[in-house]
């Protein structure tokens, strides 16, 4: 087992697998969920330390998966994933998340937030 564990949320599965295979390959514990909905309810029987959220997602937003994780888990840091070369100004980020991540994701990168969201909290 690794030193955390990953809830990745995203709708894009290719994205999500090969996240997490990545992440597996350097002993790091994740997983994923395709929305909102089944990403609420897989928290509520697992524990994950950090989630990684994609804001556009079918169902239930984004934004609503948000604030749900971070009123039933206010310990779990999450960080947002953005569109193809946005940024998100940390003023209009929305209230619960601990950073973002643009698309595509550079796996060093996501590694070294998830570890100072963890730090932080």
């Amino acid at each position: 087992m690794g030193e955390f564990k990953v809830l990745f949320v995203d709708d894009e599965q290719e994205l999500v697998s090969t996240l997490v295979e990545r992440l597996q390959y350097r002993d790091i514990e994740s997983a994923y969920e395709l929305n909102g909905a089944s990403a609420i309810e897989r928290m509520r029987r697992e524990q994950f330390d950090v989630v990684v959220l994609d804001l556009k997602l079918p169902g239930i937003s984004g934004t609503e998966t948000l604030r749900v994780i971070s009123k039933e888990h206010p310990d779990v840091p999450v960080l947002l994933i953005t569109g193809h070369g946005s940024s998100v100004d940390m003023e209009e980020m929305p209230k619960g998340a601990a950073d973002y991540l643009a698309k595509p994701i550079n796996i060093d990168d996501l590694i070294d937030k998830i570890r100072l969201s963890l730090q932080k909290k």
